[in-house]
């Protein structure tokens, strides 16, 4: 409950009604001043949105001990002690990807360790190659060069293309050749824009490529230009967290359709799955910002084997409680034998597994496509 004042005014100021005591007895607005110093907007915000009297960590503490108990209080009419579930989702999906966001990443140092150590080796293994395997390559490489530009050469003299074309193609033979040298990452067989589209205008016609497969290459060759590999994997790794919403957005009606396909449709409906599969997430995600959180406030106490150890042994533990907690929430919840409850979430599992795959593949190529 509010600490505001009361208004020394007794009509409600939303619908005119005679208000006797701190709330409206007919639209339930509370009598209170309007106007309200930073403290005041601060805790209000607060207490609006988490309910802070008691039930935001009542709702918090039943979510991680007490699998399938707010789904159930929820549904059997008891809602105003607890968060509502869209209202707990958003409100636990926006601090953990928030904090996700701004956290550091701790493995980051040492991943760029490990990333230059690796390069130095191959630069070592390079400079200590044979000499003449390297030569052998590059003549190669070089003569492969010298044949395409003198077909090149051959269709401008023809006429079958014109000198900008010529150049073009040209150019496209180079870089293509010059990738070889440096090595290419993610080539599904076109090594610039401008052979792309050199080859899609005067390729044959079994060489050229439908409009969908065009404009996905092409997408995929924009992405890439002017990029290293750790540019684009770094662009990449922050495209796709930024799209993790959107895909659990998409995949939790998903998931609590796939609940519904295993349960009686007389008895339960899709909107008790929905509430189920809402607070089912709210639980993951609220576990992974306990461990993010957990494991960043331990690295900032360095490195013991003793702290390592027992770092190891909670992540694990709150891993594996990740895993177990939807079977006894399931078998809390719709009330079903165990070896019931078993079979259902084993072959659950796997379909949602199978599900989130094509999501997150779908995911990996949209967030690709769209890096800059």
């Amino acid at each position: 409950m509010s600490k505001s004042p009361l208004r020394k005014d007794k009509t409600c100021l939303n619908c005119r009604h005679v208000v006797e005591h701190r709330f409206c007895p007919n639209c339930g607005q509370e009598n209170t001043d309007t106007r309200k110093t930073f403290e005041q907007l601060f805790v209000h915000f607060f207490e609006d949105l988490t309910h802070y009297e008691n039930s935001f960590w009542k709702t918090i503490r039943n979510l991680i001990f007490k699998p399938a108990s707010l789904t159930k209080e929820y549904l059997s009419g008891k809602r105003m002690s607890y968060l509502a579930p869209i209202r707990l989702y958003i409100f636990i999906s926006f601090v953990t990807f928030f904090l996700f966001s701004i956290l550091p990443d701790s493995s980051g140092e040492e991943v760029t360790n490990i990333k230059e150590a690796n390069n130095h080796k191959s630069t070592e293994k390079i400079a200590a190659a044979p000499a003449d395997t390297v030569t052998q390559s590059k003549k190669m490489l070089q003569e492969e060069e010298e044949e395409e530009e003198e077909e090149i050469k051959k269709l401008e003299q023809y006429g079958q293309i014109n000198k900008e074309t010529s150049d073009s193609l040209q150019q496209a033979a180079v870089v293509k050749n010059q990738r070889y040298i440096e090595g290419d990452f993610m080539n599904f067989g076109y090594r610039s824009i401008e052979e792309l589209d050199s080859i899609q205008q005067y390729g044959k016609p079994e060489e050229r490529l439908g409009d969908l497969a065009y404009w996905f290459h092409k997408k995929i060759l924009l992405a890439k230009k002017g990029k290293t590999k750790d540019e684009v994997f770094d662009k990449l790794s922050e495209a796709f967290i930024h799209n993790i919403p959107k895909a659990l957005f998409i995949y939790m009606p998903l998931f609590a359709f796939v609940l519904w396909l295993f349960q009686s449709k007389k008895r339960w409906y899709y909107f008790d799955h929905g509430i189920f599969t809402l607070h089912y997430f709210s639980f993951l995600l609220l576990a992974s910002l306990i461990l993010e959180l957990f494991n960043f406030f331990m690295g900032l106490l360095g490195h013991h084997w003793l702290l390592d150890t027992i770092i190891t042994i909670i992540d694990t533990v709150i891993i594996i409680y990740m895993l177990y907690y939807f079977f006894p929430a399931h078998h809390r919840f719709y009330q079903q034998s165990r070896l019931k409850t078993i079979i259902k979430g084993i072959l659950i599992f796997f379909i949602n597994m199978f599900i989130l795959t094509f999501i997150l593949i779908g995911l990996f190529f949209f967030s690709f496509i769209n890096i800059h």
